[in-house]
Parts: C-alpha cells; structure tokens; sequence
C-alpha cells in the first residue's frame, strides 16, 4: 500500500549533499592546518569538506559505525588518505575518545556529530532503514551489532512495543500499532511492516508523515542505543576539544536536539542547583560557551535541493578555557 520510492541504481556513488555544509563550517571555524574530528563520517560530504577547508597541512579524523561508509569514503578521499591527512575507523561513536587515542589525534581543533542515518543507508533497500523500499528488516548501523529490528518487532510483548514507539517515536497511536503488530507478526520485510502500520491506523487520512515514519524511527533509535550513544560522546568530545576549539552537533528529531540542548546549557551556566538544597546554588567554572542560542536550520533553497535537510537543527558551541570565572 502507499507510493514507493524508486530504488537507486548504486546508492554508493548517488550524489550526496552534506547537510547545512557551510553552516557547519562556519560554525567550527575550520581554518588551515586544524585537526578536526568527524564523528559521523556518513557519506563523506563533511569530511570532505573539512580537509578542503584545513588544507594544506590540516588532518581529519573520520569515525562511522557502518563499515559500509568506511569502504566508501575510503575510495572517494584515497588521495588525502594517502597523503596521511585522512584517518578513517569503524566505530561507533561513543567510544571517540578511546578512537583519537589510538591514533594520538589530540588535542583538537573541531568535532562535528552528524546524528541519525545518513543517505546512503536509505537508499540502500537491504540495510532495512526505510519503508519506501523493500529490504530486510535490519536497521543496524553495524551489521554485526544485535539486535535488528526483526528481532524487536517479532519477539517483543505488545505492552513493551507500546512503550518503545511512545518513548523513541512519540507516536500517539502506539498501543493501537503494537497491538496490531503483535497480532499480525511475523515480518522480514520493511514494506510488510509499514503496510501494516498503514492498516493498524486505518490508512494515511492525508497525513504528511507515512503512519510507518515514528515506528521506524523508534525502531532504530533503539537497535542503533542512538540515544545513550549520543549521552556518551558529547563529554568526550568536550575533553578531546583544545580551548577556543568548537563542538557542532546536527540533529534530525526532538529527542536528539533536546540532549544536545540540555547538555549545552549545564556546561555553559556559572550557577548550578546545590546538591543539599540549602543555599540555591554555587558557583561553578563553566566550560562551553554556546554560539548558537537558537539552532540553526537549511534556507528554503536548502531544503529544495535536499528535502533531508528540512528537520535538521545544528548547534555549535566553543570550549572556554580554564579558570575563566
């Protein structure tokens, strides 16, 4: 049921546009000779333009969970990788510090985190992340990782289904959806799915989201742990950070922003709540200044040429140095 999308012929060399490119740039102030860190090298686009913009002498850490993403970006950036100014790992990001400390890429000048899945893996029908083709229900970042989200979907009781598409997808139906999930699984493939979240709800009724849209989402937020991964790095890219360097986050739902967004915040205020309750608060060093009090979203033209950008939200903040207050 519903309108497919046309499977591309190679997602590996379909074009690719970075989000919020120039925004991003900016943001972290890339001058020549900086080490930067991409910690969601994805398709490429960022980290391209990193190098480009730190050249002749700058160096790009490049980290992605997929390996799929490291083959790829492996080919299209050979000469800066032959060059030594390109690293490339397969991790996830959560482990950045333990990355850089590998390769003794640190302290640094700029880390970005491009959160969510990228394009490739859209377009890709057999990584199982979109509904508008058929593939496997899979969902992983990491093919290695467990578990998918066949698993999930096929093995989970209805109550904790519920509760996954409320908390991960905020999806306002979803104990009709997981009751009817339940009721109607198995399934191995992402359009039987959607078809079916498609007649749980009882059609589209002129919406402009699929009904699939946030079950999906929650689906992969959990497979992927995106959300705990997202907890984890942002401390670590802090630490990994000289003075004056800068963190740029882009996010693509709520649930990401509001962490980056809260965790900004805390680092960024002088006053924080006295853990006994008795004075109000007390002073603190803070170690961020945020540059972005409002986020940062594409231009009309933007999101035009690349529709993905239209829920982007970027925030940036710069590292303060020690004993400022």
């Amino acid at each position: 049921m519903g309108d497919r999308l046309p499977i591309a012929a190679d997602p590996a060399t379909a074009f690719h546009e970075p989000v919020l490119l120039n925004q991003v740039l900016d943001g972290l102030a890339v001058k020549p000779g900086a080490w930067m860190i991409d910690g969601t090298a994805g398709g490429g686009g960022h980290t391209e333009a990193l190098l480009a913009r730190s050249a002749p002498n700058g160096r790009v850490l490049g980290i992605d969970a997929d390996p799929a993403a490291i083959r790829r970006i492996s080919v299209r950036l050979a000469d800066a990788l032959a060059a030594q100014r390109l690293v490339l790992h397969q991790s996830e990001f959560a482990r950045l510090e333990a990355v850089a400390a590998a390769y003794a890429f640190a302290p640094v000048d700029g880390v970005l985190l491009d959160l969510g899945v990228s394009s490739f893996q859209l377009q890709t029908p057999d990584r199982g992340f979109s509904f508008s083709q058929e593939g496997p229900l899979d969902m992983r970042f990491d093919p290695k990782q467990t578990p998918s989200a066949a698993e999930v979907v096929n093995e989970w009781p209805e109550q904790e289904l519920a509760e996954l598409f409320f908390r991960f997808g905020e999806e306002p139906q979803s104990r009709r959806i997981a009751r009817y999930l339940v009721q109607h699984r198995p399934f191995a493939t992402t359009t039987a799915m959607a078809d079916a979240i498609e007649n749980a709800v009882g059609g589209r009724r002129g919406a402009r989201l699929h009904p699939a849209t946030r079950i999906f989402q929650a689906l992969r937020i959990l497979v992927n742990q995106e959300l705990q991964q997202i907890e984890a790095v942002l401390p670590q890219a802090l630490r990994l950070l000289r003075p004056g360097g800068r963190l740029a986050v882009i996010s693509f739902h709520s649930l990401e922003d509001r962490i980056v967004k809260r965790w900004m915040a805390e680092e960024a205020r002088i006053y924080v709540a006295d853990p006994t309750h008795r004075y109000g608060g007390y002073e603190r060093q803070p170690t961020l200044r945020i540059l972005t009090r409002k986020p940062v979203m594409a231009a009309a033209d933007e999101v035009n040429r690349n529709p993905r950008s239209r829920s982007a939200k970027l925030r940036v903040a710069e590292k303060l140095p020690p004993n400022l207050v």
